[in-house]
C-alpha cells in the first residue's frame, strides 16, 4: 500500500530544509517491518510544494509503525512543524494492474 501526503514549506524555509529531516525521520521508519521505501517528489513549477509517498506491504504495518512511533522519531517529525504544512491526501492500495507501454525500438 502507499501512504501519500503534500507538504507545504512556508515562507523563509526551502523545500531542501525539510528533506534533511524527511530523510532523518524515513531512516528510522523504514526499519520497521514492512516498509517498502519512501519517495519525496517536488512539484512543478512550486518548488514549496512536495508530495511524500511512503510504501507498505500492508496497511496493519504502517498503522503498528505509526501506533509505535519511538521518541526519537517524533522529536524529528515536531522539529519540522513550525515551517511546514502537511495534509495526508490518504492510503491507497496496490494497482490491481498496471499497464506499462511496450519498450521501444532502438
Amino acid at each position: 500500500m502507499k501512504y501519500i501526503f503534500e507538504v507545504r514549506i512556508k515562507e523563509g524555509h526551502t523545500a531542501e530544509e525539510y528533506a534533511d529531516i524527511w530523510v532523518r525521520a524515513s531512516e528510522l521508519i523504514q526499519q520497521a517491518p514492512g516498509a517498502r521505501g519512501t519517495e519525496l517528489h517536488r512539484k512543478i513549477g512550486d518548488p514549496n510544494t512536495l508530495i511524500a509517498i511512503a510504501s507498505w506491504s500492508s496497511k496493519a504495518e504502517r498503522d503498528a509503525m505509526e501506533a509505535e512511533h519511538t521518541p526519537k522519531i517524533d522529536e524529528i517529525i515536531r522539529s519540522a512543524a513550525p515551517f511546514v504544512e502537511v495534509r495526508p491526501l490518504g492510503e491507497f492500495e496496490e494497482p490491481a494492474w498496471v499497464v506499462h507501454p511496450p519498450a521501444a525500438s532502438t
